[in-house]
């Protein structure tokens, strides 16, 4: 009965600006579901948000948001906390973060990055950029990478680019083009690398990691690695992995290592793994990835999932999932990992167009919990208290 009146009074504010904001369309409600285990309030992270996808075309991107400390779990939270925004979120919620106070959503397909207060979901603003995709933060400033052209398959598409964005002002305060169709970002002692995809000019796929010194902000290598690269992380030694998705074919996707070799200064790559790789995180020396490769010859996905340790390189497990609950998981489409327990989180597409399903494992791979998302549950950030 207690975590009942709870779950009434703590939204009773949001259910009443539901109404009356929007004259010409309808503001679906937030629905929320009660999480057993919780609340948690010996955790320094209070929550986090869940950005769904939607299909592309279909405006469906929606933010869900779940709270440790009342075990709440709420479904489309952005369109309840902002009724007066046409169109809501947008068009293909491609990733998301949080720096500082401030909560980034990259809308891909609506060419924009929605802006919102990390605590209450409130929108402050938003910063155009074309065909974005993903964002990383740096010294006061995002980094939002950017294809640049037009969302279509071109064989002359042109050279995508990364943006730098003041954090205070939302203003875009530098630009540097990179290689074709840049995702995934991360910055290793003041040089940010970039994962290039090519991905509009297939076969002719872009095959290097983009690297731009901090200070000047250009561009001053790249790295061959291999074709159509997407994710990059790096872990606490300073490698950095990144993964290629092959071209559906023949070339299988990959996983790479790079790092700096004794005596030099300067990243290459260090190691190959044979390995499909869709998405991937890490946890200290543990590196969980999940596959989800299709080929355009079978017209079917592989789907398999496994743990690697970053020190050896080497393949440690073929499974975190430990309790059989992968047979549940359709299509694996995030992952991310609780920064202070270790519960691991995996999202489930299931058929693209429907709701999908959030799993929450426990560091043993056990399944704790599940809960009904948007349409293509995809990215995660955690928002600490």
């Amino acid at each position: 009965m207690k975590r009942t009146k709870r779950f009434f009074f703590y939204f009773l504010p949001l259910l009443s600006v539901a109404t009356g904001c929007r004259e010409d369309e309808l503001v679906v409600p937030t629905e929320y579901d009660i999480i057993p285990e919780y609340p948690a309030a010996d955790t320094r992270i209070r929550g986090f948000y869940l950005v769904n996808e939607g299909n592309m075309g279909s405006n469906k991107c929606t933010l869900d948001y779940f709270d440790y400390l009342t075990g709440l779990y709420a479904r489309n939270f952005y369109a309840e906390r902002n009724p007066d925004v046409v169109k809501e979120l947008g068009d293909v919620g491609n990733d998301i973060g949080i720096y500082g106070s401030k909560l980034y959503v990259v809308v891909n397909c609506s060419h924009k990055v929605e802006v919102m207060d990390a605590s209450s979901g409130i929108r402050l603003g938003q910063i155009d950029i074309p065909n974005c995709r993903y964002v990383r933060f740096h010294r006061g400033k995002a980094y939002v990478s950017s294809y640049v052209g037009p969302v279509l398959i071109d064989a002359n598409a042109p050279k995508g680019a990364v943006y730098e964005v003041d954090t205070t002002s939302l203003a875009v305060t530098r630009k540097v083009t990179v290689g074709y169709q840049p995702e995934e970002m991360e910055v290793v002692d003041d040089y940010m690398y970039v994962a290039n995809s090519g991905g509009y000019r297939a076969p002719q796929y872009d095959n290097t990691v983009s690297v731009i010194q901090m200070i000047d902000f250009k561009q001053v290598r790249q790295i061959p690695v291999g074709i159509n690269l997407h994710r990059l992380r790096k872990d606490s030694r300073g490698q950095i992995w990144v993964s290629s998705r092959g071209d559906y074919q023949t070339r299988p996707s990959r996983l790479y290592v790079l790092a700096k070799k004794k005596g030099y200064n300067t990243m290459e790559v260090t190691d190959t793994i044979a390995t499909a790789c869709s998405n991937m995180a890490i946890r200290g020396d543990s590196l969980y990835y999940y596959a989800t490769e299709w080929n355009n010859y079978t017209a079917s996905n592989t789907v398999s999932y496994g743990i690697i340790d970053v020190r050896t390189h080497e393949v440690v497990s073929t499974g975190f999932i430990t309790d059989g609950t992968e047979k549940e998981i359709t299509i694996p489409y995030g992952i991310a990992i609780h920064p202070e327990t270790g519960d691991i989180f995996v999202t489930d597409a299931k058929n693209y167009v429907s709701s999908g399903t959030l799993y929450c494992f426990d560091r043993e791979g056990r399944k704790k919990w599940s809960v009904r998302t948007g349409d293509i549950p995809a990215h995660i950030t955690f928002l600490p208290r």
